[in-house]
């Protein structure tokens, strides 16, 4: 008790709720316009970051993911836009209804289920977070190493739509996480003579190219049109909540528990957990033939999980250190720079801070309501911005953000280099999120193999000799397996 009420004395400062509201005006902001991501809002958010005590720092980047998260709806409803990826799932279904006149059932119907799915998320978040914190007490290199490898494996095959390209991505993001002198042994890799290479590929400058610079490229690429082309009145947003909640209340449910262990496993995220929740809707509908003509009931079940696996990928990453999704492996930097080493021991030596982290998430999602209310109202205005004035001055926040990580114009070399190859990545359908999660694991991964190998002689039967690692080996063995069969028997099933 006394943790929590340091956490409720840490959390209640002006300090901290100016930041929290600022940060959720900023996500709602960057979600709501079409092409700017919850990942490049969290991104742009980080060199802010520095300047800040640990609590409002995170506390900020909690806010700014679930409100862009939920601002992704808005543009998808109203252009058939979405505003961030983890609500393309159900953008053709939100802009149906617009079509049909019942733009307000949509969007009242995203902020609602948004809102609960959140608060869900974190409720699981409380209380299976210390849990497995205690769980991971027992766990060693090998099983960090298992982890690691899993989260990998999660991140291609169920992250992305072609296995392989999810394959080449991580390849790329574990080669540029071999640079520099980050490795055991103390060798220079691939630095070519390089004293900048030697620090390694700063993640921070790597990520903005990645996500940020290659959608201005890209958008600018494509001529630049305005948005203006749909003209909507949107009406009262909280006219049908009582009867959602009374009909759909299975899909709600459901959507939560979905998204919550999708969350939970590493790798995967919002996007893939709406997609999926999107589809198990439309699979038990008892009325299938009106999903696509602009019926509310996939977008309830979509959108309600998409925010609890926003939540809820926060539990691998708090407890192991290993990111749920692409804004967890930018927060668990953040983590790092305040001192607040991610994993089993910080629920132990800073438990005041993983309450106040919990408390933020809870106040992060009461305040999706009122300021989601606030910006569908106000989101004509922002969606007339032409994309000619906007994407400069993302371009001009993108460079600030990279010389800020660490004060030389080396970041913005980096930022431009990975920019292109994040370009090159989206022209070829390859997605981004595997190669950033290599990136960010590929570390673990080698710090904890070349530990195990050490501890053991060279002894590669160490990595299944403990029970926990070894139930790890056959769940990463099984997931392999299931794959190649399933992609065997497509090839087989399109040769017939």
């Amino acid at each position: 008790m006394d943790a929590i009420l340091q956490a409720f004395g840490l959390v209640f400062t002006w300090q901290v709720l100016t930041t929290v509201t600022a940060a959720a005006l900023f996500g709602l902001l960057v979600g709501a316009v079409p092409g700017l991501t919850a990942t490049m809002a969290t991104a742009l958010l980080v060199p802010l970051t520095f300047f800040m005590d640990p609590i409002p720092a995170v506390g900020a980047m909690v806010t700014c993911a679930a409100m862009a998260i939920f601002a992704g709806d808005i543009p998808g409803a109203l252009l058939r836009m979405p505003g961030t990826p983890a609500s393309a799932a159900y953008t053709n279904e939100a802009y149906a209804m617009t079509r049909k006149g019942e733009a307000e059932t949509a969007l009242g119907a995203c902020v609602l289920f948004s809102a609960i799915g959140g608060l869900f998320g974190t409720i699981v978040l409380i209380f299976a977070a210390p849990a497995l914190a205690e769980f991971a007490l027992n766990f060693s290199s090998q099983e960090y190493f298992w982890m690691a490898m899993l989260g990998l494996t999660c991140a291609t095959f169920i992250g992305a739509a072609s296995p392989v390209k999810g394959m080449v991505s991580l390849l790329i993001g574990l080669l540029v996480a071999t640079v520099g002198l980050k490795n055991a042994s103390g060798v220079p890799r691939f630095t070519f003579g390089s004293t900048d290479l030697m620090a390694g590929i700063d993640f921070i400058p790597a990520m903005i190219g990645l996500f940020a610079v290659s959608e201005v490229m890209r958008t600018m690429a494509a001529g630049a049109p305005s948005w203006d082309n749909v003209q909507v009145r949107v009406g009262n947003i909280f006219r049908d909540w009582g009867g959602m909640l009374t009909r759909y209340w299975r899909q709600q449910i459901r959507g939560n528990v979905t998204g919550t262990a999708i969350g939970i496993l590493p790798g995967a995220g919002a996007d893939v957990a709406a997609y999926v929740s999107y589809a198990v809707s439309r699979r038990f509908s008892r009325t299938p033939e009106k999903y696509g003509t602009g019926h509310v009931e996939g977008i309830v079940e979509a959108t309600s999980s998409n925010n609890a696996s926003l939540s809820s990928a926060w539990v691998p990453a708090l407890v192991f250190g290993i990111p749920g999704d692409t804004i967890t492996a930018i927060v668990i930097g953040v983590l790092y720079v305040k001192g607040l080493n991610p994993g089993p021991t910080l629920f132990l030596f800073n438990p005041q801070t993983i309450y106040a982290v919990f408390l933020i998430f809870i106040l992060a999602n009461l305040l999706m309501i009122p300021l989601g209310w606030m910006v569908i109202k106000l989101a004509r205005g922002l969606l007339r911005t032409p994309r000619s004035i906007l994407m400069p001055i993302i371009l001009v926040f993108c460079i600030v953000g990279a010389f800020a990580s660490n004060n030389a114009a080396y970041g913005i070399v980096i930022m431009i280099v990975f920019g292109l190859l994040g370009f090159f990545m989206e022209e070829n359908d390859i997605p981004i999120a595997p190669c950033i999660l290599g990136i960010v694991i590929g570390p673990i991964l080698e710090h904890n193999f070349i530990t195990t190998m050490i501890k053991s002689d060279g002894s590669l039967l160490t990595f299944v000799n403990r029970p926990i690692a070894a139930v790890l080996a056959v769940a990463l063995a099984l997931i392999w397996v299931s794959v190649i069969y399933t992609t065997f028997r497509g090839r087989r099933a399109e040769a017939t």
